[in-house]
């Protein structure tokens, strides 16, 4: 088996799970749409409301347009530059602009609000594509 450097093997595993084939370079496609948000809860210390909304997370991971989704909270580093006021991120990515766009109009996402929405005090969203080439 020929080896591989651990950049390539990291890149190769992560588009298998993208379902794409990132190139050899540096740069992720081109289309590839980066939808990351941040929950912070209306009562942030209740386990009880970090767990419905995580639950309401992996409901919303359903909307057959992502290609992958990360669930997660605030990792125990201490750098000054790190935000860590924020309950629950949510991190998914998308082919393109154009499935990212039916997610937001998607029914599963739609009750994901109606239901959930009442748990959060700030959402803030960090939408992100390649750049221009």
């Amino acid at each position: 088996m020929k080896e591989q450097s651990r950049r390539k093997f990291v890149k190769s595993s992560i588009g298998a799970g993208l379902g794409l084939s990132l190139p050899a370079t540096n740069s992720a496609p081109k289309e590839l749409f980066v939808h990351h948000v941040y929950f912070y809860l209306k009562n942030p210390d209740s386990a009880a409301d970090k767990a419905k909304l995580i639950e309401g997370l992996n409901k919303l991971a359903k909307v057959p347009t992502i290609k992958l989704v990360h669930i997660g909270e605030p990792a125990p580093t201490t750098r000054s530059v790190i935000e860590r006021s924020y309950a629950v991120s949510w991190l998914c990515f998308f082919n393109n602009l154009m499935d990212e766009e039916i997610y937001q109009t998607h029914p599963i996402h739609l009750k994901f609000v109606e239901e959930y929405s009442a748990l959060w005090e700030k959402v803030v969203v960090y939408d992100s594509v390649g750049p221009k080439r």
